[in-house]
This record gives C-alpha cells, structure tokens and sequence, in this order.
C-alpha cells in the first residue's frame, strides 16, 4: 500500500499567496489600460524578477560579497506586488486609475528588464584558488628493538688517474757508453742485456734506462 502524500502547509500557504498576488497585479495592469495577453504578463514579469534577485543574493552571500544591489532590485519587485495587493483591496478605484499609476505600470517592462539584465550579467566573484597539495611525508624504516639495521656499504672512491708520464731523453754520450755495455754482454754471455742490469751498470734510474733499452732494440 502505497504511502499517502502529506501536503506541506508552507507549500499550499506560497501556492495559495502567489495565485492572489498574481491575481491583482492582473487586475491592476487591466484597470491600467494594459488589456488581455499584457495584462497576463505583469504578474509574470514581477515573479521573475522576484525569483532573480533573490538567487543573486545567494550566490554573492555564498561568495561572501555584499549583496546590496540585488537586495535593491528584490525589493523593487516586491513593492511592486505588494502595492498591487493593497491597490485592489478597495483603496483604489480601478474604474478611474490615477494618470501616475498608468506611467508606472507601462514603464514597469522597462524596468523590469534593466533590472534582470543586471542580475544576470554581473560578473561572478571568481572563486578562491585551491590550496597546493601537501607534499607526502618521509616515512623512515623502523627496525625492531635489539636489531641493528644493516649498514648500507660505501662507495669505493674513483682510482685516481694517473698523470702521464714526460718523455725522458738519454744524452747521446750515455747511449753510446750503453752500447759499448751491451756489446760487451752479448760477447760474454750470448744474450742481449736486459734492462735491469743496464740501469746498473750504467747507475742511472729506472726510466732512464729503460729509454736507453728501447734506443738499444
């Protein structure tokens, strides 16, 4: 069984408000020389703008900005509806509408419009930047207690290079004395002399000699 749909009172109380109010604004643009489908459109009209206003108060409420000129368009519209109320509640004649009022009501679309058109077309406040996103926190390796964490093994460092070695050059004097040695070597022993016994016969440092060998080859 299907539940039975409870009115709202509030609802049925606006429904009931706005068919009154917008039947006398009708009735006032008729009395006012504004006869069928224009009298039908003043009510229109003020609800519209009504319902414009009143959004506009709560974006720039939302936006925290001041709302002063839509509060002043939202009471435009509702003087509008509430003066047609109490002008039909016996207090005016509409079989002799005053020549003010007419200029009022035929100048009303006018308004009407200005007053949407700023509603609509005001810039809307930008809204705040997004705040930049944390950065995520370094999370360090916990080891349990009495466990020692394995220590992470250093980098051997780079082999130094070394620095080229300058050419050592033998004096022609000790070349020729050098070969006199190794050809008496080779008279006695049969062999070439090597580079070792030739820096001690001759008495001189290691590359030295070996530059007199590489001359003696």
């Amino acid at each position: 069984m299907s539940r039975l749909v409870r009115p709202d009172a509030v609802l049925v109380q606006a429904v009931i408000a706005g068919a009154l109010s917008f039947a006398h604004l009708h009735d006032l643009a008729e009395a006012a020389g504004q006869h069928g489908w224009k009298a039908w459109a003043y009510p229109v009209s003020v609800d519209l703008l009504l319902v414009a206003a009143w959004r506009r108060m709560r974006m720039l409420r939302e936006a925290g900005e001041p709302a002063g000129s839509a509060w002043s368009w939202f009471t435009v519209a509702l003087a509008a509806s509430l003066g047609a109320n109490v002008a039909t509640a016996g207090l005016l004649d509409l079989g002799d509408v005053p020549d003010w009022l007419r200029i009022l009501v035929a100048g009303w679309p006018a308004l009407a419009f200005l007053g949407g058109t700023l509603l609509v077309h005001r810039p809307t406040p930008p809204s705040p930047p997004e705040p930049a996103p944390s950065p995520l926190p370094v999370v360090e390796r916990e080891t349990e207690p009495g466990v020692q964490a394995d220590p992470v093994p250093a980098l051997p460092a780079p082999a130094p290079v070394p620095a080229p070695a300058a050419a050592v050059t033998a004096p022609p004097a000790l070349v020729a004395h050098a070969q006199k040695i190794a050809a008496d070597h080779r008279t006695r022993t049969g062999s070439d002399i090597d580079t070792e016994t030739l820096r001690a016969r001759l008495g001189v440092p290691a590359p030295m000699a070996e530059a007199i060998a590489a001359q003696l080859a």
